[in-house]
């Protein structure tokens, strides 16, 4: 019997992770530390104190007008999702399809996967060697035939951790005409990059954020954009009513309330991150590179080996060998102190 599911779908792999249980657990760049035990306490108070048999905000405008206070941003201009990954193959949808989608490789993997599930055209250009953007390429892949569409470029870049220079950025928009440019922004607390000036003078600059990384808020799964009003307008259109709960909105505006909890996670992490970083350039056979993210890339003789190793030791890190360009590499998300320690000890006892 033949399934009845489009080709593109059937041939398109699944989201690419394999879940693996171990003490320490640096494997997705989460924030090492869980949601204040005071500010649960506040979120839950406030639950309590609300109407769950009444349908939450139509277009989240209640947590929108928070995220605006937050972002000095024009609440017209946000958009709120179940995560920021699902905005990104509802931008394609609503800008890509039936044109092109254009990226960098290595990648965040949904940028390709959105663009393949929804048959719609996509180029790759691959980072430099020093894993920095190929600005004349990703030029050049715009200009190739067929309409406008979108492009993605992360900033910092996921997996790699390295950040562009804001000159680079301007130049690739300014080549960008006609097309839907999307920032991802979803490890700019950890960087010192903000292009959210820039944005407000840019109609076709949207860019993406998320409570995941920063913000410790990995299990609420809430993301959001913020672009110009006409481009969030149309692209509210794409999400389903009602779609963030009252739960997300509670909690993240508790979160949004008491902003000098994540900056001082962030602070340390960012501190913990050179650490780890000045300790592993001292490895024998290990380079790691820079990264302006809440993660180190790492490339080793063997990635299957050293993850194995680690793994051993009770650590548990992501494979990356998969990605083009990065062959032998793994990536660590950066911990607890207490953590960065274990990490340590087990990669500086690889030969």
């Amino acid at each position: 019997m033949t399934i009845p599911v489009r080709p593109a779908v059937l041939a398109s792999p699944e989201y690419p992770f394999n879940p693996i249980d171990a003490p320490i657990k640096l494997d997705q760049n989460e924030s090492p530390d869980d949601f204040p035990d005071e500010l649960k306490a506040e979120v839950l108070r406030r639950l309590g104190a609300t109407a769950w048999n009444r349908y939450p905000d139509l277009n989240s405008d209640t947590l929108c007008a928070a995220i605006g206070r937050h972002e000095d941003w024009d609440p017209a201009g946000i958009v709120v999702t179940t995560g920021s990954n699902v905005l990104i193959p509802l931008l394609t949808q609503m800008s890509g399809l039936g044109r092109r989608v254009v990226t960098v490789k290595p990648h965040f993997a949904l940028y390709a996967l959105g663009a393949h599930l929804q048959e719609v055209a996509l180029t790759e250009v691959p980072l430099n060697d020093d894993l920095s953007l190929d600005v004349a390429g990703l030029k050049a892949a715009l200009k190739e035939g067929g309409q406008p569409g979108v492009l993605f470029v992360s900033q910092p870049h996921a997996p790699a951790g390295s950040v562009a220079a804001f000159d680079d950025i301007v130049s690739l928009v300014d080549a960008a005409e006609g097309w839907l440019v999307v920032l991802d922004e979803a490890y700019c607390h950890f960087s010192d990059t903000d292009y959210r000036a820039f944005a407000r003078t840019r109609p076709n600059v949207v860019l993406l954020r998320t409570f995941s990384k920063a913000w410790g808020l990995a299990g609420l799964r809430l993301g959001y954009l913020l672009a110009a009003p006409a481009v969030a307008g149309n692209m509210r259109k794409l999400i389903p009513p009602f779609a963030t709960s009252v739960l997300q909105t509670v909690a993240a505006q508790v979160a949004l309330e008491h902003p000098q909890f994540m900056l001082e996670r962030t602070r340390r992490t960012v501190a913990e991150r050179q650490r780890m970083f000045d300790a592993l350039r001292a490895h024998a056979t290990w380079t790691v590179y820079p990264s302006s993210g809440n993660f180190l890339l790492i490339r080793t003789p063997d990635a299957r080996a050293a993850h194995a190793h680690l793994l051993a030791q009770g650590v548990l890190v992501r494979r990356q060998d998969s990605y083009h360009g990065l062959q032998g590499c793994i990536r660590v998300s950066v911990g607890t102190p207490a953590e960065n320690d274990r990490f340590l000890a087990a990669a500086l006892s690889v030969i």
